[in-house]
């Protein structure tokens, strides 16, 4: 029987609402879920029941509760003799969700450039003014960090709002991932350089070439994922996927 995989030191906690009364559920799987979408629980991470509820200082009800919202989710899965771990996707999984991404973002686009306001023009320079600033500090987790924030500034101005939210819920299934972490200094340079096409196109409101530069854009990033590391346990094998 394979070992179950252990919960690795969790780094500081955000404090409960009330500290007398601890921590709420709905606190506890926000917790969980920012755990895992920045990281700190990578793919396969096991998530014990009683290490958890210790850690929030709760019974283990409220932590259930939790990781089965994030089943629900696509961020956890439950395997038998393994109990609840990080979902690891496998590769073909992950190039099958970034299809996903790409046809509703590009979907919202379309939209968004006639409906954006002078607000959410300036959100969409600060937005790449800090990709900007993670590239110039070689910041991995900051640059993957701002590459989301920047497209979904890019896509909420559509008013669309069944669509960015499954974009959203796509998204973060990738998460866990952490894709642009594991890219190369040298792709993400390039991908920025779209990223600036795309502001470009975006801030004048010329819906073609903010399209055709996202297209591009896809296309290379669909490149970088494709060379992501496969040997390092970040994906599941084929074989090792099963129903949760």
């Amino acid at each position: 029987m394979p070992s179950r995989p252990r919960l690795p030191r969790l780094p500081a906690l955000t404090p409960p609402l009330d500290a007398r009364r601890g921590y709420h559920q709905a606190e506890i799987l926000n917790e969980l879920r920012r755990l895992i979408m920045e990281g700190n629980l990578p793919p396969g991470t096991g998530m014990p029941l009683g290490e958890l509820a210790r850690s929030f200082g709760v019974s283990a009800i409220p932590v259930r509760e939790s990781l089965q919202t994030l089943i629900g989710e696509g961020l956890v899965e439950h395997k038998p003799n393994l109990g609840y771990q990080v979902t690891l996707l496998t590769t073909r999984e992950l190039r099958e969700l970034y299809v996903v991404r790409e046809r509703l973002e590009s979907a919202a686009l379309a939209a968004a450039v006639d409906r954006a306001t002078a607000a959410d023009h300036e959100l969409a320079r600060e937005t790449h003014t800090l990709l900007e600033q993670a590239i110039l500090t070689e910041n991995a987790l900051a640059y993957h960090r701002e590459t989301r924030n920047f497209h979904l500034a890019l896509v909420r101005p559509s008013g669309m709002a069944r669509v960015v939210h499954m974009l959203e819920y796509a998204w973060n299934i990738t998460e866990p991932v952490q894709p642009m972490v594991h890219a190369s200094t040298a792709d993400r340079i390039v991908l920025h350089a779209d990223h600036s096409k795309q502001l470009a196109a975006f801030l004048a409101r010329d819906a073609e070439a903010l399209l055709l530069a996202t297209d591009e854009h896809h296309l290379r990033l669909n490149g970088v994922v494709s060379r992501l590391p496969t040997d390092t346990g970040l994906f599941a094998e084929p074989d090792d996927v099963q129903d949760i």
